[in-house]
């Protein structure tokens, strides 16, 4: 079914930030699973693009009670529709929200994978847990929890206090209350040719 193009999008009460992942969540115990492409080059021209830019797969509760790794060595990366993903599929500039295959309605599960030119990722960002330009990092807002769903140029935003994380630097905060970056997750390529961990979240995810 195809997705409505002005599906996913609302203006904050300044107007200046359309969400390009339609995620109201404040709590941390319900969550829309939301996917999405957008460019970093800013919301604005993302939003020129004519096709959809985000689509929405609803679940009521996420498991709360799972205390177990998010991800582990070759767990594939996947989408909301829970198809992988292949080396090809983002541009330089572009965010994708993915998932765990075997676990993706967990409550930490949403992941924010994002990818630009080698050369643009500072020391902050482990590189070694990069590939093709490729870096992953958790979707969940390290100051209250909430889905971190906008993009300001290249820097990844949380809606629910305008905490920035940038990308480039390891996710580290640029502005806004979160106490410190989101944590990376580190991938590979499979041998044919999909994206996949090689462990589990090198930090804390959320606020705990």
């Amino acid at each position: 079914m195809t997705a409505d193009p002005d599906e996913g999008r609302h203006e904050h009460a300044d107007g200046d930030r359309p969400s390009i992942f339609r995620d109201d969540r404040a709590a941390v115990r319900r969550r829309s699973l939301a996917k999405g492409v957008v460019t970093a080059g800013g919301v604005a021209s993302a939003l020129s693009l004519a096709a959809p830019l985000s689509a929405l797969r609803d679940v009521d509760v996420l498991d709360p009670s799972y205390d177990g790794p998010v991800y582990e060595e070759e767990i594939y990366l996947v989408d909301a529709d829970g198809e992988r993903i292949a080396e090809d599929r983002l541009d330089h500039g572009e965010v994708l929200t993915v998932f765990p295959e075997p676990r993706p309605d967990i409550a930490d599960a949403p992941t924010l994978l994002v990818r630009h030119s080698e050369d643009a990722y500072a020391d902050e960002t482990a590189l070694e847990h990069t590939v093709s330009g490729y870096a992953a990092f958790s979707k969940v807002c390290t100051h209250m929890g909430c889905m971190v769903s906008e993009v300001n140029g290249a820097r990844l935003v949380c809606p629910c206090h305008i905490g920035e994380f940038d990308p480039r630097d390891g996710a580290a905060v640029v502005g806004g209350p979160p106490p410190r970056p989101l944590p990376q997750l580190p991938i590979t390529l499979s041998s044919d040719g999909y994206l996949i961990a090689t462990g589990d979240f090198l930090g804390t995810v959320g606020v705990k």
